[in-house]
């Protein structure tokens, strides 16, 4: 299933996966941008603008099963991570926070579709550029909402809290808005998926090892098998999750650039 990183064994020992099966070398050429994570980000943006103009091309009150699917997804953006979180002033923020979790999902989903198998944002990098994103763009919209003195000062010194307190207050809002943010929210994306696929192949790499040796190991590797399938669906709500995860804080973030009190 997953026997296509590199050959489970070297030699006569096992060779337990590590970092070294994330760095896959160019597909072509000798150049960065040539790698199968490059090449999976475009092919997550053909398949989702493909599935989406496929979904709304014959749109129609009674709507086919693409349609809704397509509807599907996108109301459950606007209405549960949009509306609820941001409030009346969602509807500008839908496009984002929908390509963001769209974008993020597939991506996510390829850690576990054969033949691809690898998930995107297990390489940090990538989180790191959507982290950045979100960053960006909700303090743009606190900036733009409340002016920059105003929106900087709320975030310093918080109404409503004594004055000695913004001694340690005041550094932790500070690293908080402008450090922990963006490094926690790409962070949690990347260390998931990192360690969801490295897991599948512990498992499914081990068992295959097992398979090859002695009777005694042949006997214990269908279990081996066994927990990696588990582990497959197991991951497989696990990267729903985390796309689910990522899309929601970036709309509290916005829902919190917004509020009255910046």
């Amino acid at each position: 299933m997953l026997a296509l990183v590199r050959s489970s064994a070297e030699g006569e020992g096992f060779v337990p996966p590590s970092t070294k099966d994330f760095e896959l070398p160019p597909i072509f050429g000798d150049n960065p941008y040539t790698t199968k994570p490059i090449f999976l980000v475009l092919l997550s943006v053909v398949l989702i603008s493909v599935f989406f103009i496929a979904a709304s091309r014959k749109a129609a009150v009674v709507p086919s099963k693409l349609q809704f699917a397509g509807e599907s997804v996108y109301a459950f953006v606007r209405n549960d991570l949009a509306k609820d979180v941001i409030g009346h002033e969602f509807l500008r923020f839908v496009p984002y926070l929908f390509t963001l979790f769209t974008f993020i999902l597939v991506n996510n989903w390829f850690g576990i579709i054969p033949l691809l198998q690898f998930p995107t944002m297990s390489h940090v990098g990538f989180a790191y550029v959507l982290a950045a994103f979100t960053f960006f763009v909700f303090h743009y919209i606190g900036i733009k909402k409340h002016g920059v003195f105003k929106y900087l000062k709320d975030i310093m010194f918080m109404p409503g809290v004594p004055k000695a307190a913004y001694i340690l207050i005041t550094p932790l809002e500070i690293l908080t808005f402008f450090l922990v943010r963006p490094l926690t929210l790409s962070l949690r994306l990347f260390a998931n998926m990192f360690a969801g696929h490295l897991l599948l192949l512990v498992f499914i790499l081990g068992g295959e090892h097992l398979a090859q040796g002695a009777l005694a190991l042949k006997l214990v590797s269908p279990f081996a098998f066994g927990i990696g399938i588990v582990l497959t669906f197991f991951e497989f709500m696990v990267q729903c999750l985390q796309a689910y995860i990522f899309t929601l804080l970036t709309a509290l973030y916005i829902a919190g650039a917004l509020a009255d009190e910046h």
